[in-house]
């Protein structure tokens, strides 16, 4: 059954000098999920930032701490992200040796469960795994940058997601990241989204403004 759905600001594309205010100004907004992208330059091309950040930003909110890891062997670091302040972890499918043991060692230290798949990856590779998993994060851009324009095919999947995690009675979120915007942000929930990262849609300029302006249109 699909849920109300909820904006997740991603911090990647928040001001760094002034972080802790931008993120008090999306939980002003009414913001429930705070999205942090954690990129190791070998999954994907780009570096992002770690456990450091994570445990210094903790301190500023209660927002729920939805960490996405762009990162080879997943495995290695899942007790150093859920010590640092993460309330939900979500490893890619594609980086994972075994992503069994990824989801019982993030099960384990407490937290929930996120998988995620590429533009690339097809829905099917990853349904023997979403009965063990709290959501599915489906890439709508190909991971590692910011400010991408959302991939049209990408609604069909999510689509197609929502009527499986339907019919089997799953409780699964739905999580979609990449060119979420207000041309775009309706689209994705129409077809079956329920947790909606926006990173430039929302930092710069006046962010609760423009986080309350995306929560009105889902």
């Amino acid at each position: 059954m699909k849920h109300a759905p909820i904006l997740a600001p991603s911090i990647l594309s928040a001001d760094f000098g002034k972080l802790g205010e931008d993120i008090r100004a999306v939980e002003k907004a009414g913001a429930q999920y705070l999205h942090i992208d954690v990129m190791d330059g070998l999954f994907v091309p780009s570096i992002s930032f770690g456990m450091p950040v994570i445990k210094s930003i903790r301190k500023e909110t209660e927002l729920f701490f939805d960490v996405h890891l762009m990162i080879v062997d997943p495995l290695r670091y899942i007790e150093d992200f859920a010590a640092s302040g993460a309330d939900g972890i979500t490893f890619h499918l594609e980086a994972a040796k075994d992503p069994g043991a990824v989801i019982e060692k993030i099960r384990a230290c407490g937290k929930k469960v996120g998988i995620s798949v590429k533009p690339g990856t097809e829905f099917s590779e990853v349904i023997p795994f979403l009965d063990r998993v709290d959501m599915l994060l489906i890439m709508t851009v190909e991971p590692g940058f910011g400010g991408q324009k959302y991939i049209e095919a990408m609604t069909d999947k999510i689509r197609a997601a929502r009527e499986y995690i339907d019919a089997h009675d799953l409780p699964v979120l739905i999580e979609v990241d990449g060119g979420i915007g207000t041309g775009t942000a309706q689209t994705a929930a129409q077809a079956g989204a329920e947790v909606l990262v926006a990173g430039s849609a929302v930092f710069g300029g006046n962010v609760c403004a423009k986080a309350k302006e995306l929560i009105a249109l889902l």
